[in-house]
């Protein structure tokens, strides 16, 4: 990777053109991001319910940690966590600590995610 691509990609400048795709009405600012479909099959019985929504350019994920999320199952949480909880204002402080998560250009994740030693997604039940 350049020098330029490595300052594009920590500074998350690499996303900006996915502005278009929200433009085009393909994408929502926030939502679960966009996943191939070989990772559909990771989110098991609730890759229908993230079906349900658009992809956004930012999320829980990213919020939370992004890349030093190292188990598939704590992204997939995150992503059903926004589905089941999605409103106006959740997506505002998801913008605003999204702003946060790129001034601190990763350093720390915003929350930790804590998961079942099952590993369950039961939590959708909550609420």
């Amino acid at each position: 990777m350049t020098r330029l691509g490595r300052i594009l990609r920590a500074t998350s400048l690499d996303e900006l053109p996915q502005l278009i795709n929200v433009l085009q009405g393909g994408m929502s600012l926030v939502g679960p991001r966009p996943i191939v479909p070989d990772e559909l099959k990771k989110y098991g019985e609730y890759g229908s319910l993230l079906l349900m929504v658009k992809p956004g350019m930012t999320g829980n994920w990213q919020v939370n940690g992004r890349s030093r999320i190292v188990e598939y199952s704590e992204r997939v949480k995150l992503d059903m966590e926004y589905v089941r909880d999605q409103s106006l204002a959740a997506d505002l402080r998801i913008l605003i600590r999204t702003v946060g998560a790129v001034a601190e250009n990763g350093r720390r994740p915003l929350r930790t995610v804590q998961q079942s030693p099952s590993g369950c997604l039961d939590f959708l039940a909550e609420r």
